[in-house]
């Protein structure tokens, strides 16, 4: 397992990320253990989860439940110190979360306060913004995206706010660093520029989705990740399972998401079909599986801090992980342009 610093900190963590969002509704807490101890043996050191998880489907029933199966599991190992914990705050729009109010510094500490009592820890190593206030274009939102209808005193408040908060919870030693998530180059700038203003907790990465299917980080968050090392991690590397090619031809595998989340957040449309069959090509080509060499093309990013696995099956779980030993050739990586220029935005 290859290692990679987290921003600037001296933290390392495994370059593939155990993600979690189906724990506590498609998979049982003893499955999740399961999970935990096998990415745990193959050295992964990394878990991410969120306050809102599961999210297949969210629910006010179940919120908080994947927080509480990891808490019970590094209760029962005592493998607190081995493994670097990721969670996230919870934005607005979500009713049954603070009644769907904005983030502010109060809810960014009661937040956190209520997951680590459900991790059952006293630390976060990465406490991550999960989306903006002032809205995203992330969640398939770029088609309506449009930043002038933001209030720029309030964005600019908001993440004031937010960072001197989580600076007073870095002091206190309930959060090691801080994190991003849904962000773009403008918010991550302005937190960079307040921390080095005002001497508070420095970005150390953003969790923005990125796939074959969804790319836009490579542009300007791809320059600011070089520039201010703030890397990537990368979520829905597969496009929730598309790029496995099990939805192929509008199959539904019984169990699967797309049985559950409907269009897997917009993702599962008729415009992402020859895509995938042309990446499929090339993965036969060359004698891939699909689902591998779409996360070793993440996992070759040079911007990749590491990338977010999820699994409902242990099978699934070993299939992702030994993308790691997966290298694409010159020649592959040609033909995945390829279809990448023609089939820019798929998704």
């Amino acid at each position: 397992m290859k290692f990679n610093k987290l921003g600037r900190t001296d933290i390392s963590v495994s370059e593939i990320c155990l993600g979690t969002m189906t724990w506590g509704s498609q998979n049982s807490e003893a499955e999740s253990h399961d999970q935990m101890d096998h990415a745990a043996e193959a050295g992964i050191n990394f878990f991410d989860t969120a306050e809102l998880y599961p999210t297949t489907p969210v629910s006010a029933d179940t919120y908080g439940r994947t927080e509480e199966f990891i808490g019970s599991w590094l209760r029962k190992t005592g493998k607190r110190k081995d493994i670097v914990v990721a969670t996230k705050v919870a934005g607005s729009g979500r009713p049954h979360i603070r009644d769907g109010r904005d983030l502010d510094g109060t809810s960014v500490r009661h937040a956190l306060e209520t997951s680590l009592k459900r991790l059952q820890t006293d630390y976060v190593d990465l406490y991550q913004i999960h989306w903006p206030n002032r809205g995203t274009y992330h969640f398939r939102q770029a088609w309506s995206f449009d930043a002038a209808d933001q209030d720029r005193s309030k964005a600019a408040d908001d993440i004031a706010e937010i960072v001197s908060t989580l600076g007073d919870l870095v002091k206190e030693g309930k959060i090691r660093e801080i994190g991003l998530s849904n962000e773009s180059a403008w918010g991550t700038l302005k937190y960079l520029r307040l921390s080095e203003e005002q001497g508070l907790p420095r970005v150390a990465s953003i969790q923005n989705e990125y796939s074959l299917l969804y790319r836009q980080f490579d542009l300007d968050l791809a320059e600011v990740a070089h520039h201010e090392n703030v890397g990537l991690l990368a979520y829905s590397p597969l496009a929730a399972g598309i790029l496995t090619g099990k939805y192929q031809d509008g199959a539904r595998p019984e169990g699967s998401r797309a049985t559950i989340n409907g269009d897997l957040g917009g993702r599962l449309q008729p415009l992402q079909e020859p895509a995938v069959k042309a990446y499929a090509a090339v993965a036969k080509r060359h004698g891939l599986d699909l689902g591998q060499m779409s996360l070793a093309f993440c996992l070759a990013r040079p911007f990749m801090t590491s990338v977010i696995i999820g699994a409902t099956s242990m099978e699934q779980l070993k299939a992702a992980i030994a993308a790691k030993d997966v290298t694409l050739s010159d020649e592959a990586m040609k033909e995945i342009a390829g279809v990448y220029r023609r089939y820019p935005m798929p998704i």
